[in-house]
């Protein structure tokens, strides 16, 4: 960590608005944890792609009272298209994500999907135009070391789990490379309103082939995990309208504790020091990352 952001990071913290968005950003990590936690709990009694539905179901719900209260404004765009593709990635993450967590420690998961920003950084390389440089190259170069710590391949056994959570992780950085392109002329309320209607019905479509009826307490259980979500997502927001991303991105590691709390509280999972070892790596070159594009456009 460089002494100049050192001193950016002292004087942000020394602001009201960036202690609030801290604590918005580990509200949201214990959110997302939750999130998980209730996906994993019901795992072995409903399909992970009626799971998936539900999700961006009650999800939605929590939002509709928002969406109504503006009309029609949030729905008015002229690029449909690009909003209908980025809601169809957007569903196919989170059937991958959803399916990983029913195999994979949430420990782990919180570990691996660290990676989507690397991931991003990469794309915005091809699909972007943005350079390269030998530095980000390095941070990227050590955050993927520390995935195939996580997954160690040759030397554990082979994690299919993992490999999906990996597959959700490429998938959300396609989705934020859409969303740099899209809020270039979209409102966030107009991209959050398109994604839910786009995942909707096609995770729902998706499901039907494997439908059981919920019961009340598996309805309770995903409205909880829609509810956390939607929470989820509006903590982030805040939190980066209100501080910059490298002043509040290193509470995001906070994912990774809470996660492993309650993956042992509720399941019994002990995240092995592979995944500790390689999620600090991971978060480590993200953050990097995150500095580095902090200070290039300062």
């Amino acid at each position: 960590m460089t002494t100049a952001f050192r001193l950016g990071l002292l004087a942000a913290l020394a602001r009201p608005s960036t202690l609030r968005a801290m604590a918005l950003v580990a509200t949201g990590a214990f959110l997302g944890s939750a999130v998980n936690a209730c996906i994993r709990h019901i795992a072995g009694e409903m399909h992970p792609f009626e799971i998936t539905f539900f999700r961006f179901f009650f999800g939605f719900l929590v939002l509709a009272p928002f969406f109504v209260r503006r009309g029609w404004a949030p729905f008015r765009t002229q690029r449909l298209a690009q909003h209908c593709v980025r809601g169809a990635i957007h569903a196919l993450s989170m059937i991958l994500l959803v399916t990983g967590i029913t195999l994979t420690p949430i420990a782990k998961v919180a570990a691996l999907v660290f990676t989507s920003p690397l991931f991003v950084t990469v794309m915005a390389v091809f699909v972007l135009g943005e350079v390269l440089r030998a530095r980000r190259i390095s941070a990227l170069v050590f955050g993927f070391a520390g995935t195939l710590v996580i997954v160690r391949p040759g030397i554990a056994t082979l994690d299919v789990g993992a490999l999906i959570i990996l597959g959700a992780s490429v998938s959300f950085a396609v989705i934020m490379i859409l969303l740099k392109i899209l809020a270039r002329t979209e409102s966030p309320v107009t991209i959050t309103a398109y994604t839910a209607l786009v995942s909707i019905p096609i995770t729902g479509i998706v499901a039907i082939p494997v439908w059981q009826a919920p019961s009340p307490a598996h309805l309770g259980w995903l409205a909880l995990a829609g509810l956390c979500g939607s929470l989820n997502h509006l903590c982030q927001a805040q939190a980066l309208k209100e501080a910059d991303v490298t002043a509040v991105l290193p509470v995001g590691y906070t994912m990774l504790i809470f996660s492993a709390i309650l993956g042992y509280a509720f399941f019994g999972e002990v995240p092995d020091v592979w995944t500790w070892v390689g999620g600090t790596m991971i978060f480590a070159s993200a953050l990097y990352i995150a500095d580095r594009e902090r200070r290039l456009r300062a």
